[in-house]
Formats: C-alpha cells, sequence, structure tokens
C-alpha cells in the first residue's frame, strides 16, 4: 500500500496498491526469515568465506577518528614516577579528570598504533558479533530517495520525499512533494514546476517533518533501530536531509542508522572485476539487473521502487547479511 500526501488537501493519505515486491522477501528464505536476514552469514563483504568476523575497536582517539586495531592488542600497564604523579596532582587541580590507571595498547602489526586510555572509564566491551546479530532482529530498513531544485545543501530545498518499508505490508510505501517556498529551477530533471508545489495544500518541510517522523516511528520495531538506505546518500540524500531538520530546529532521532547503496555496488564491482556494471549510478544498476522502469524516472517513488530492488538484489549477491549491514551503517 502506498501513503500520499498530496492527493487531496490537508495531506489525507490514500492508499494505493503496492504488492509487486512481495516476492522479493522470501529471495533466499530460511524457515520464513526475509532474504536480508539469511543470506550467508558466513561471508563477507567481498565475497570471500570466512571463519569469523570480529571488530574489536579502541575508544582512543587518534587523528581525531577512531581507530580499529587489525590485531589483538597487548595491554601494557605504565609505571608512574613521582615526578608524574606531581604533574598529575596538578592536573587534577586545574580541573581535569585523575587517571588511576593508563595503558598503551601496542599493535602486533608491522606498523604498530600506540593509544592511551583512560581504563577507569571504559567500561564497554567491544562489541562482537551477537551484539549486531540481535540488534539486526530489531532493525527497520526502509528505502528512501529525495527530489530537490539543485545541488546545494545550504541554498537549495527538498520537494519531494519518497520511502519505502522492505517488509512491504499495508501503508509501507510513503510519498509526498514539499513545498519549497521558492521557485524550482531544475524542472527539466524531475519533472516538478513551481506551480506543481507552492501551493497551499502542499505541505512546507517544518510541517513536513513531523509527518515523517511519526510514519517511521509507525514502522519501527519497538527499541530496534531504522536503516535508511539510499543511493550516493552518504554525499547527497543525507547531508541534504539533515541540513533541512537543523534548518527547521529538528534533530535526527538516535534510531536512525544511514547505508548508502554506492559502498555496496562498488563492493560489488571489486568483487566482480570485468563482469561487474560499468557504472555504478541507480540506473545502470538497474539496467544490469534488468529491473523493470515504472513511472517517471528522477521521480522519488519510482527511483525508490528499483532502489528497494537493487538493494535486495546486491545484498543477495554480496551475501550480507542484516547485521553485518548495520557495520557498515552511518549517522
Amino acid at each position: 500500500m502506498c501513503l500520499s500526501l498530496v492527493q487531496y488537501p490537508q495531506w489525507r493519505w490514500n492508499l494505493l496498491s503496492n504488492s509487486c515486491w512481495d516476492s522479493f522477501h522470501r529471495l533466499g528464505g530460511v524457515k520464513g526469515r526475509s532474504s536480508l536476514r539469511t543470506l550467508c552469514s558466513n561471508y563477507d563483504l567481498e565475497g570471500g568465506y570466512v571463519r569469523r568476523y570480529t571488530r574489536k575497536t579502541s575508544n582512543a582517539k587518534t587523528g581525531g577518528s577512531n581507530r580499529s586495531l587489525g590485531t589483538t592488542p597487548e595491554v601494557i600497564p605504565v609505571t608512574r614516577t613521582k615526578s608524574s604523579s606531581s604533574k598529575l596532582g596538578t592536573e587534577k587541580t586545574e580541573g581535569s579528570r585523575k587517571l588511576n590507571i593508563s595503558s598503551r595498547i601496542v599493535s602486533r602489526s608491522a606498523a604498530p598504533i600506540l593509544a592511551i586510555y583512560d581504563v577507569e572509564t571504559t567500561g564497554t566491551e567491544p562489541e562482537s558479533d551477537q551484539y549486531y546479530i540481535d540488534l539486526a532482529e530489531r532493525s527497520t530498513i526502509i528505502c528512501f530517495d529525495i527530489e530537490t531544485t539543485g545541488f546545494s545543501r545550504e541554498r537549495d530545498r527538498i520537494v519531494e520525499f519518497a520511502c519505502q518499508d522492505l517488509r512491504g505490508g499495508e501503508n509501507s510505501t510513503f510519498q509526498t512533494l514539499i513545498n519549497p517556498e521558492r521557485d524550482v529551477p531544475n524542472e527539466a530533471i524531475h519533472g516538478i514546476s513551481t506551480r506543481m508545489v507552492n501551493r497551499r495544500d502542499i505541505p512546507r518541510m517544518k510541517e513536513f517533518i513531523p509527518i515523517l517522523l511519526g510514519y517511521l516511528e509507525s514502522r519501527r520495531i519497538p527499541g530496534g533501530n531504522v536503516i535508511l538506505v539510499s543511493h550516493n546518500g552518504r554525499t547527497f540524500d543525507v547531508p541534504f536531509l539533515k541540513r533541512e531538520f537543523i534548518r527547521c530546529s529538528h534533530e535526527i532521532p538516535e534510531y536512525f542508522l544511514f547505508a548508502d547503496t554506492c559502498q555496496l555496488a562498488r563492493a560489488l564491482s571489486k568483487s566482480l572485476g570485468d563482469q561487474a556494471p560499468a557504472k555504478i549510478t541507480l540506473q545502470a544498476l538497474r539496467e544490469y539487473y534488468n529491473i523493470p522502469l515504472m513511472g517517471s524516472a528522477h521521480r522519488a517513488l519510482c527511483d525508490v521502487n528499483v532502489l528497494a530492488l537493487v538493494f535486495q538484489r546486491l545484498t543477495f549477491d554480496l551475501k550480507l547479511p542484516v547485521w553485518k549491514l548495520i557495520q557498515q551503517c552511518f549517522k
């Protein structure tokens, strides 16, 4: 079923038929589960078979970002001298936290990575595979797409939003135009004109965001995450959406995770070599997988329908389960 805010004034939701994707939820299914949750979890992103996959992280910050250690670290306590203790006492009087234990993490790799961390304030164990597996059971995957008045996040605005919950069911698809409160100069690209959106019965962004949050919350599994998947989302869709939230004084919910199918397409191209698609654009991937075009190209709902199928084919070919997808998500 499809929800649309622009079929009638005051944004009444109109239900449309949307059952053509149900068969893809059975792709590779085992014991009634979705193919996205059962796709050969013993395979890594590159398609190679591995015995296990464990990511261990350090809370130390090196160069402004968290660094992952490729091998099991060796923790070597650091012995404090009188001079260092005296210096520590001085730092405490200046308002800094006292470090009862400091340690150096020394990697056994060829190029050691050194980091200092506070053992007393570090109580979180490295996130295990089982942590992500449990998280995947409570995650909702929703593909989304936007159309805008241009490429500048500062100057341009979103004029259309569409999304699709891959679990299917009633109201699994949502689409609406958005009033940008300005002219639309790029009608030739997506077919959305100024006259179509600059109307009183079309919601403005500050009115649309609460509606969007309410819809996503209704699709969310209690206590779980919502994984928002887009194509080229890391550099375009997600920054654009975040900027609109900031402009309208809204915060991105903590349970939002974002995934970019461009990253998956690059991984597939690397694993397939000469047999990989020539490009990783959404249209090129649609042609590669022989997915028919339904609706007008470069409209948000049409692109979401294509993206939902491309995403499922990519994760199937990469043998990428949801719990490993979560490890690649970004905020």
